[in-house]
């Protein structure tokens, strides 16, 4: 308990003394599925509200059911929450790459009258408005928001979408290229969610 108080402290701090720098509210965004072999990529911003969020880390390091109680928590505090998706076949047709910088992109200028600054994390070069930082959802607060955000509204999807494509698992690895999902390539084939431009899915 008192190391994911500590973390929470250190990341509210990062984002207080980024404003502080930059004079203004600041939104943060991340993504979610950008390597996985189907489903969509999804990327959320955040511009936190004054009240702190218990517990709020980087999505990799919260256990799903933590994540579920902390989304619900964000959607509550936060002062906005946008959210933008590219499924795969607007994968396939444009590439990742664009499909990253334009989710992070839109996402953040969703936000861009309630937040002086933008912070997205990775390295993508987003515009001149919008600043990029690796491994930002360990340091920023509103970044680590973004994350339990977007994963879990893609997590979510997939688990609707292991209904409508039953025999692949997505359930269980969220289109993520596990040994089990490339078997089940090999015996079904890929079907209409899956990324067809990536190696190992469109044969």
């Amino acid at each position: 308990m008192r190391g994911r108080r500590t973390n929470e402290g250190a990341l509210y701090a990062f984002d207080a003394a980024w404003m502080l720098e930059r004079g203004g509210s600041l939104a943060g965004a991340d993504e979610a599925g950008r390597g996985a072999l189907a489903g969509p990529l999804v990327a959320a911003a955040v511009v936190l509200g004054p009240e702190p969020i218990s517990g709020l880390n980087d999505s990799k390091a919260l256990a799903a059911a933590r994540r579920e109680e902390i989304f619900a928590d964000v959607l509550c505090r936060a002062e906005a929450v946008s959210v933008v998706a590219f499924p795969a076949w607007w994968i396939d047709r444009h590439g990742v790459g664009r499909a990253n910088r334009e989710a992070l992109t839109r996402a953040i200028d969703a936000l861009r009258p309630l937040a002086a600054c933008g912070l997205a994390d990775g390295n993508l070069k987003l515009g001149s408005e919008i600043e990029s930082l690796p491994k930002a959802d360990a340091r920023s607060a509103a970044v680590a928001a973004a994350s339990v955000v977007a994963k879990v509204l893609r997590d979510g999807a997939m688990r609707t979408l292991a209904t409508e494509h039953s025999g692949y698992g997505f359930d269980r690895h969220a289109g993520y290229g596990t040994p089990g999902h490339r078997l089940a390539l090999a015996e079904l084939g890929p079907c209409r969610v899956h990324r067809l431009s990536y190696a190992g899915v469109g044969g």
